[in-house]
């Protein structure tokens, strides 16, 4: 059988957590040697760096990132089992990861991951941000439990995953008082040179965003373009420019970000994917998403 040694494991376990050789140093009681030898040896055992220098510091590499998640794990767990035989109580909640691309609108990212905080079970939310396809890559690697977005995976990568649609609805256009007020009246066609906030030409809700403006023959004015939609909504708050955001969170961001409803696009719809790698969900905690999505919060009509 193939063995880790788990001496080596916690001593990077320990300098991961502290940042440095030194401080691990202090925590366990060794020299500053003999944890770089042994850092050494599972590097070697791993067949990859565990950390590169950021500074005075050490900072974790990506087989270093994924070496940690599992050492918090595994010594998680032992620490659990030395609980339980001393008699404490032990609630130690599932783990639950998914990986969110930038430019999901955070407000119903949380509409559509509320429902797992009343489960029965104990759970623990982890939400990963990052680019769509290294989110895939973790999920394929089983580093994600799920992975939420605003399109589905297409064929090649389609083939290693399962696409199941959450619901869709349309977008509404919001800004400060004075833009609403200004842009309010003769809508749609108010919007031709109107000062637009707008994700980047990459994503899935600008490029139905074009496709309505060239049918109405409108041509709104760019300030600005975002991948991160909160970043956006944020200049919308400070009255950059208008901005869209599915209409489903439309009473949050009006009383978030003090803005006003300029008015609903029902030809341009924002969808949500969860991408699993169940074609059956079964995963109680996706099943719960799921279930809640398609009943309530993407009901027909809202």
């Amino acid at each position: 059988m193939d063995w880790l040694n788990y001496h080596h494991l916690l001593y990077f376990w320990t300098v991961a957590k502290e940042g440095s050789i030194a401080r691990a140093c202090e925590q366990l009681g060794l020299t500053q040697p003999t944890i770089s030898s042994q850092l050494k040896r599972l590097e070697k055992r791993l067949g990859a760096k565990l950390f590169h220098r950021r500074g005075r510091n050490l900072a974790l590499t990506e087989t270093g990132k994924i070496a940690f998640d599992y050492a918090e794990e595994i010594f998680g767990l032992g620490q659990e089992l030395l609980d339980v035989l001393a008699g404490r109580r032990v609630d130690r909640p599932v783990r639950f990861t998914v990986g969110l691309p930038d430019a999901l609108p955070k407000l119903a990212v949380y509409r559509i991951l509320e429902p797992v905080t009343a489960l029965p079970e104990p759970v623990q939310l982890v939400c990963v941000e990052g680019k769509l396809d290294a989110l895939f890559m973790d999920l394929v690697e089983h580093r994600l439990d799920l992975l939420i977005a605003d399109n589905p995976l297409g064929p090649p990568i389609a083939a290693r995953a399962f696409n199941h649609l959450l619901g869709e609805c349309a977008v509404t256009v919001f800004g400060v008082t004075a833009l609403a007020e200004q842009f309010r009246a003769g809508f749609p066609r108010s919007l031709d040179g109107a000062p637009m906030l707008l994700p980047t030409a990459n994503t899935v809700l600008r490029r139905s965003l074009d496709q309505w403006f060239d049918a109405e023959g409108i041509r709104p004015k760019t300030v600005a373009e975002f991948e991160d939609s909160a970043l956006q909504t944020t200049f919308g708050q400070k009255g950059m420019g208008m901005f869209v955001a599915p209409s489903v969170i439309e009473k949050e961001i009006c009383e978030q970000f003090e803005v006003e409803r300029v008015a609903r696009l029902e030809p341009v719809k924002a969808r949500f994917y969860v991408i699993s790698l169940e074609r059956r969900i079964k995963h109680p905690a996706v099943a719960e998403i799921t279930k809640r999505a398609r009943e309530s919060l993407f009901r027909p009509g809202e």
